[in-house]
Protein backbone atom coordinates (compact mmCIF):
# COMPACT_ATOMS: atom_id res chain seq x y z
CA UNK A 1 0.00 0.00 0.00
CA UNK A 2 1.36 3.36 -1.05
CA UNK A 3 1.86 6.19 0.93
CA UNK A 4 -1.64 8.32 0.33
CA UNK A 5 -0.81 11.78 1.53
CA UNK A 6 1.94 13.57 3.39
CA UNK A 7 1.45 13.50 7.00
CA UNK A 8 -0.59 10.12 6.50
CA UNK A 9 1.61 7.16 6.93
CA UNK A 10 0.02 3.17 6.25
CA UNK A 11 1.60 1.99 9.73
CA UNK A 12 -0.52 4.30 11.76
CA UNK A 13 -3.22 4.03 9.47
CA UNK A 14 -3.19 0.01 9.69
CA UNK A 15 -3.02 0.54 13.36
CA UNK A 16 -6.13 2.70 14.01
CA UNK A 17 -7.71 0.24 12.28
CA UNK A 18 -6.40 -2.80 14.40
CA UNK A 19 -7.83 -0.52 17.95
CA UNK A 20 -10.63 -0.07 16.39
CA UNK A 21 -11.45 -3.61 15.58
CA UNK A 22 -9.81 -4.81 19.05
CA UNK A 23 -12.33 -2.23 21.30
CA UNK A 24 -14.98 -3.47 19.63
CA UNK A 25 -14.00 -7.53 20.12
CA UNK A 26 -13.29 -6.07 23.91
CA UNK A 27 -15.96 -4.01 24.72
CA UNK A 28 -18.61 -7.42 23.09
CA UNK A 29 -16.50 -9.38 25.28
CA UNK A 30 -17.10 -7.08 28.84
CA UNK A 31 -20.73 -6.90 27.57
CA UNK A 32 -21.28 -10.75 27.58
CA UNK A 33 -19.64 -10.50 31.29
CA UNK A 34 -21.86 -7.77 32.46
CA UNK A 35 -24.60 -9.70 31.18
CA UNK A 36 -24.14 -13.08 32.23
CA UNK A 37 -23.22 -12.05 36.08
CA UNK A 38 -26.64 -9.92 36.23
CA UNK A 39 -28.41 -13.22 35.15
CA UNK A 40 -26.92 -14.92 37.85
CA UNK A 41 -27.71 -12.20 40.44
CA UNK A 42 -31.30 -12.35 38.95
CA UNK A 43 -31.20 -15.82 39.55
CA UNK A 44 -29.95 -16.19 43.12
CA UNK A 45 -32.47 -13.40 44.17
CA UNK A 46 -34.90 -15.07 42.78
CA UNK A 47 -33.81 -18.79 43.77
CA UNK A 48 -34.28 -19.72 40.06
CA UNK A 49 -33.77 -23.54 39.02
CA UNK A 50 -31.34 -22.40 36.41
CA UNK A 51 -28.93 -20.80 38.89
CA UNK A 52 -26.49 -23.28 38.50
CA UNK A 53 -26.26 -23.23 34.50
CA UNK A 54 -26.07 -19.69 34.65
CA UNK A 55 -22.97 -19.30 37.34
CA UNK A 56 -21.03 -22.16 34.94
CA UNK A 57 -21.78 -20.10 31.88
CA UNK A 58 -20.84 -16.55 33.48
CA UNK A 59 -17.84 -18.07 35.27
CA UNK A 60 -17.10 -19.06 31.20
CA UNK A 61 -17.41 -15.65 30.42
CA UNK A 62 -14.88 -14.74 32.92
CA UNK A 63 -12.23 -16.69 31.95
CA UNK A 64 -12.65 -16.01 28.76
CA UNK A 65 -12.06 -12.40 28.83
CA UNK A 66 -9.84 -12.79 31.21
CA UNK A 67 -7.79 -15.13 28.90
CA UNK A 68 -7.88 -12.84 26.24
CA UNK A 69 -6.37 -9.81 28.40
CA UNK A 70 -10.14 -7.95 28.24
CA UNK A 71 -10.12 -8.19 32.74
CA UNK A 72 -7.16 -8.65 34.92
CA UNK A 73 -6.76 -12.35 36.29
CA UNK A 74 -7.27 -11.22 39.50
CA UNK A 75 -10.03 -9.41 38.91
CA UNK A 76 -11.53 -12.25 36.94
CA UNK A 77 -11.44 -14.79 40.23
CA UNK A 78 -12.93 -12.05 42.36
CA UNK A 79 -15.72 -11.80 40.21
CA UNK A 80 -16.20 -15.46 40.24
CA UNK A 81 -15.76 -16.14 43.55
CA UNK A 82 -18.39 -12.96 44.49
CA UNK A 83 -20.79 -14.98 42.27
CA UNK A 84 -19.81 -18.45 43.65
CA UNK A 85 -20.69 -16.69 47.01
CA UNK A 86 -24.17 -15.03 46.28
CA UNK A 87 -24.86 -18.52 44.74
CA UNK A 88 -24.16 -20.78 47.26
CA UNK A 89 -26.30 -17.99 50.23
CA UNK A 90 -29.27 -18.74 47.70
CA UNK A 91 -29.08 -22.33 47.76
CA UNK A 92 -28.59 -22.06 51.69
CA UNK A 93 -31.81 -20.33 52.51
Amino acid sequence: MAKLKTGRHTSALKAQRQAEKRTSQNKGLIKKVRVATKTVKAAASTKAATLKEDLKKAESCIDKAAKKGVIHWKTAARKKSRLAKAANKSADK
